[in-house]
């Protein structure tokens, strides 16, 4: 008892360091409100380093923070600024990100896909581009694994180019190249690691996974295959976990409307119809977490 309640003590009294921007329309009022939001995951590591190493500024991609002013700055327009603070909280105090728990796991018309089988429509395409049989797996030739974290890397630099998030996508693709000569443990917990964060990487992998099986956008997702392939399927050959587990309940909310909720009504009552969430889809173990957000709630 004593070693788990240390354990816990010291797990809770971790530091979590946030970056945050005023974000009220006219941050330099004194009538107005003061309203800040947080930068993503990635931008708040690039930021903190920075500081940490005692450097004047931060470049991102469309601001570059001035630490000794504390401000936000555009690159691109030096009269655009607005003022950013680094607040210290536990861990267990970091703002929950409501979007990665809320958004439909597969279009907004379609809320699930079809029923494929245990591998996704885009790994088998993945698979495909890159001439691999479908028992050739990172996890089993490991003599493969630094070709498709380079492939992976280079993927999610394009990706990131694409949409004006390179700082971001850079700062991805490098700490995944540390990594690629570790083997395929050590890989795809890096890989879990830089899925989890708030970035550009899972909003774009996430909304391509999910329009595997619309029709009216089969062309979208195969564009992906190539730049995003690599790494989904680094992420999707688990080896921690060979086996599908069926004796844990999630829970994940979700907002629907009610022509959703119908298509899951009919499909309840149907014991011969099935369907999938075709992207990696962030649940929680715990309820009440999850009960917060949306209108609905998956029990899995």
């Amino acid at each position: 008892m004593a070693e788990a309640a240390s354990s816990t003590i010291s797990k809770n009294s971790l530091k979590c360091v946030e970056w945050m921007w005023q974000s009220n329309p006219n941050p330099w009022s004194s009538s107005e409100r003061a309203k800040w939001s947080h930068y993503s995951d990635v931008e708040n590591i690039i930021m903190e380093r920075a500081y940490s190493n005692g450097k004047a500024k931060a470049v991102l991609d469309d601001y570059y923070i001035d630490f000794k002013e504390r401000r936000q700055i555009s690159n691109t327009d030096d009269h655009k600024q607005r003022p950013v603070k680094r607040v210290v909280r536990k861990r267990e105090d970091k703002h929950l990100r409501e979007e990665r728990f809320v958004d439909l796991p597969v279009t907004t018309g379609r809320s699930f896909g079809g029923e494929y089988g245990w591998v996704s429509p885009f790994i088998i395409e993945v698979r495909r581009d890159l001439k691999l049989e479908p028992d050739e797996l990172p996890s089993k030739k490991p003599e493969m694994i630094p070709m498709l974290v380079d492939k992976a890397a280079k993927g999610i630099i394009k990706e990131g180019k694409y949409i004006r998030k390179e700082e971001e996508a850079k700062e991805l693709a490098n700490t995944l190249k540390e990594k690629k000569n570790q083997g395929i443990e050590e890989v795809w917990k890096c890989c879990a690691y830089i899925y989890s964060l708030e970035s550009f990487l899972y909003k774009t992998l996430n909304t391509t996974m999910r329009l595997v099986g619309d029709k009216d956008h089969e062309n979208v997702w195969r564009s992906k295959v190539r730049t995003l392939g690599p790494f989904c399927l680094l992420l999707w050959d688990d080896p921690f976990n060979k086996k599908a587990k069926t004796e844990k309940t999630l829970y994940r909310g979700a907002n629907l409307n009610g022509e959703q909720i119908a298509k899951y009504t009919k499909m309840a009552k149907d014991s011969k119809m099935y369907g999938s969430f075709q992207a990696f889809t962030s649940c929680s173990r715990n309820r009440k977490k999850a009960e917060e957000f949306g209108n609905t709630l998956f029990i899995m």
